[in-house]
């Protein structure tokens, strides 16, 4: 997946799926349970024990589900370089990592970087992020987005935290690209349960309202 691709998928599904779970019991399932409720992009995070293997197995199945893979909370450039070997399509961080944009940026695959404050909007720009993550988004606001838009004309904000259905729309009209969606679409005991239909249903209530 290229930085154009990455950027194009955002655009048209205007969310991304967010997994922190205990366990993943097919990351193939998961994948294809987020697809049929139409979220095709989806990150695993470090913060789940056995992540690369389930990316592995997530990229081996791209086919039949059709979801693009990525990792986030990045923190390393060794875990950059992990991730991208078990087949990760695109890297996700949780602030600045100026050695995980370096991994990325060389392998050609497209990246965001976690900010907060405009200096740090700042930064990931100039480290070339494809879109700059909000986080925690809760904290600020869909009008810091629109905030942020005066000084950043054409900005590409993907916020993420305490984003769910009864808000997401707000972020999108103050113009995110696209909004990180979490436990409200792939709740942690959902997921190690495998219960894919209920994820699934959670899908398509959440995509229902991007629109």
């Amino acid at each position: 997946m290229t930085p154009e691709d990455f950027i194009l998928q955002l655009e048209v599904d205007r969310t991304l799926a967010v997994v922190r779970a205990p366990a993943i019991p097919d990351a193939a399932e998961l994948c294809q349970a987020l697809a049929n409720g139409g979220i095709r992009t989806v990150e695993l995070t470090f913060t789940t024990p056995d992540v690369l293997r389930h990316v592995q197995r997530a990229a081996e199945t791209a086919a039949q589900h059709g979801a693009a893979v990525g990792v986030g909370t990045v923190l390393t450039g060794d875990q950059a370089r992990a991730a991208i070997d078990a087949g990760a399509q695109f890297l996700v961080t949780p602030g600045l990592r100026p050695d995980v944009a370096a991994v990325a940026a060389a392998a050609g695959i497209p990246f965001s970087l976690g900010a907060m404050t405009p200096t740090e909007v700042a930064q990931a720009l100039d480290l070339g992020s494809s879109v700059v993550k909000i986080f925690p988004a809760r904290q600020l606001g869909p009008a810091y987005l629109k905030d942020l838009q005066g000084p950043y004309p054409g900005i590409r904000l993907l916020p993420s935290g305490g984003i769910d259905a009864a808000n997401a729309r707000s972020y999108l009209d103050a113009g995110a690209t696209a909004v990180c969606c979490g436990t409200s679409v792939v709740p942690p005991a959902a997921v190690a349960a495998g219960d894919w239909a209920d994820i699934s249903a959670r899908a398509a209530a959440f995509t229902s309202v991007l629109d």
